[in-house]
């Protein structure tokens, strides 16, 4: 063992974390004494969690909780905890990098501007680092309940680029965080003002959090200490009792985060199974949340004792993003990761809670819809994977699922499917829908122009999950969902008997440029029809109704999948002006140069890619060309 003390580098990471602290948090720097007791809560949980197998951990030394003192002379605070404290290694990974996924995501959305910076924090989590907001040196001082006396670590850093670390002789295990407090912050070494951050903060803290009696006059030795917060679970409290503010900080010990849930449920069942649960909704998605691989999941107690961190067995990966407790009575106080899988119990909780979560979000959507908005413009992609993952609770997902459609005037996701079916016209007998790859795209869809010509709304779909789910989905109150790039449309209890007998008129008045097309265009099409679709494009292009439709093909060619092979259809719109110039074209090269513009047309107004973008624009060259002389 050396005696030496040991200088090293920050995490870059951590440099700029620490940066970004210093410099954005500052109007908000009280928030570092939650975020030390929340450390030393969570130490003290696993200390407690470790010694129902192994009583010996916690030898002498039999209580758990947290000590909060301050030296106002020296100009010191520090928070003192017995919990199961940390090796050197230990130390040099908790202190001295992130080893959190999302971190290089985070760093990177970084703008310069303070204040939209501390708002990203909460994006990330505060932790330890926050020390140093008010703070100009912290030192820990620290041993592992598996390290013995000699083997104490000492952690010293000002917060730039390095910290020291060297052995240290320590009769106590758990963690000691000794601040040495900025010149202009001595506030924070004053008892009345420290017993007041602890109560706004952490009086939900399970652990009782002393600090010195100061009505008391105190002898060498002889210290009496005083409990500050209530140390009493918050879940394990009656709902009536709770306010929002204690509520908003239990979520903010829970999450590390710096911002207020959207919403919460606390609910406690009794019966055959007894477990409270304890649900968030985060007002903004973590950095990580694209990675389904992340740490998730809620903090499992067994009767008050802390478990484990991300339990994720009791909410299906969809709803990865709520945070909060479980604790249940039920379960064995040795329950591991393993045992939770299969476990009847479990499966039992995990579809009770998964339908506590869909309730508060049904209740939040019912009763704050700017609230709800929010919630979805965050994490509303991530639900819509639930209709694919979880059938039995679809048809609730499917109410809470909001679109972008024709009624709107943007492309703010902000429509519910019941409002859509609320608007429905007389006769209409489907739920119709574009998929492409942008909303701008949707919108500007040719297949919409019939549509929108009788009033008929329209769902507008550009996310990558959105073919996928409508067809999980099916249907919604009954009503089918129609793709309006796909086979009929179905209109004719919408058409006036006049208005069909027209367009089939039409159609036979106009067969030889339909047979035409279909002869200019074969093997690159599979037929060409007169559209009822279209009003002002000339054509478009649609795809049998068991065909596989554009965006999907797309997105399985960029996976390097093949796709089935499948001609679309062309649909030409008689009325135009170009279907009209083709038909009265008798010279065969120019009327297969204005069929060929008018498939590549077709093919990029639905954001397709042209197979031979030289031979379009050698075509289009002689049609300009000729025009011009």
């Amino acid at each position: 063992m050396t005696d030496k003390t040991q200088t090293l580098g920050f995490q870059a990471e951590v440099k700029q974390l620490l940066h970004l602290m210093i410099h954005s948090l500052y109007s908000n720097k009280e928030i570092f004494l939650r975020e030390l007791i929340s450390n030393a809560s969570d130490a003290l949980d696993k200390l407690r969690f470790e010694s129902i197998e192994e009583p010996s951990l916690l030898g002498q030394q039999t209580n758990l909780d947290i000590k909060v003192e301050y030296d106002a002379e020296a100009g010191t605070l520090t928070v003192r905890d017995s919990g199961i404290g940390m090796t050197r290694d230990e130390a040099i990974a908790n202190l001295g990098t992130i080893a959190k996924s999302g971190t290089s995501e985070f760093l990177q959305g970084l703008t310069g501007d303070g204040k939209k910076d501390a708002q990203l924090i909460g994006q990330f989590g505060v932790g330890f680092y926050s020390a140093f907001i008010v703070a100009d040196r912290v030192q820990v001082n620290t041993r592992s309940v598996h390290a013995g006396v000699d083997e104490g670590v000492s952690w010293v850093s000002d917060g730039e680029g390095e910290f020291s670390i060297a052995p240290l002789q320590r009769e106590q295990r758990g963690t000691e965080v000794i601040l040495h407090l900025k010149a202009d912050e001595k506030e924070f070494a004053n008892g009345f003002r420290l017993r007041s951050l602890v109560r706004k903060y952490s009086d939900h803290i399970a652990f009782p959090v002393l600090m010195i009696k100061e009505s008391v006059e105190q002898t060498e030795g002889e210290i009496q200490y005083e409990s500050v917060n209530s140390a009493t679970a918050l879940w394990t409290r009656s709902r009536s009792d709770i306010k929002d503010e204690e509520y908003t900080e239990f979520y903010k010990h829970i999450s590390h985060d710096v911002e207020a849930p959207l919403t919460w449920s606390h609910h406690r069942v009794e019966g055959k199974r007894e477990y409270t649960s304890l649900l968030y909704v985060p007002s903004h998605a973590p950095f990580d949340l694209w990675n389904r691989e992340s740490p998730r999941g809620l903090k499992l107690y067994v009767q008050r004792v802390f478990i484990m961190d991300n339990a994720e067995q009791f909410l299906p990966l969809y709803l990865r993003f709520i945070r909060g407790v479980l604790d249940s009575s039920d379960l064995p106080l040795n329950v591991s990761r393993e045992l939770l899988q299969g476990n009847p119990a479990v499966e039992a909780m995990r579809g009770a809670v998964t339908k506590r979560a869909l309730d508060m979000l049904a209740k939040l959507a019912r009763d704050d819809q700017e609230g709800y908005q929010k919630f979805w413009n965050q994490f509303g992609q991530v639900l819509k994977e639930g209709t694919v993952e979880d059938a039995a609770n679809s048809e609730a997902i499917a109410g809470l699922l909001r679109f972008a459609t024709t009624h709107g005037t943007d492309d703010v996701q902000d429509q519910s499917l019941a409002d859509y079916v609320s608007r429905m016209k007389e006769g209409q007998e489907h739920i119709y829908y574009v998929v492409a790859d942008s909303h701008h795209v949707a919108r500007n869809s040719p297949q919409l122009e019939g549509l929108i010509k009788r009033g008929v709304e329209v769902l507008l779909l550009s996310d990558r999950i959105d073919d996928w789910l409508v067809t999980h989905l099916g249907e919604f109150e009954g009503k089918k969902f129609k793709d309006v790039t796909r086979g009929d449309l179905g209109l004719e209890a919408m058409e006036e008997d006049t208005e069909k007998d027209a367009r089939e008129k039409s159609a036979q008045e106009h067969r030889g440029v339909l047979d035409g097309l279909a002869k200019s265009l074969e093997g690159k099409v599979q037929s060409v029809r007169a559209s009822s679709r279209l009003t002002e494009s000339p054509a478009c292009l649609v795809v049998d109704e068991d065909d596989m439709g554009a965006q999907m093909r797309r997105l399985m060619q960029m996976a390097g999948q093949e796709a089935p092979e499948a001609l679309p259809i062309l649909e030409v719109n008689l009325e135009h002006p170009l279907v009209q110039r083709l038909e009265s074209e008798s010279e065969p090269t120019r009327f297969d140069d204005l069929a060929g513009v008018l498939l590549d047309q077709a093919n990029l107004a639905e954001g397709g890619r042209l197979e031979d973008p030289a031979g379009f624009v050698k075509r289009l060259n002689r049609l300009l060309l000729e025009l011009s002389s």
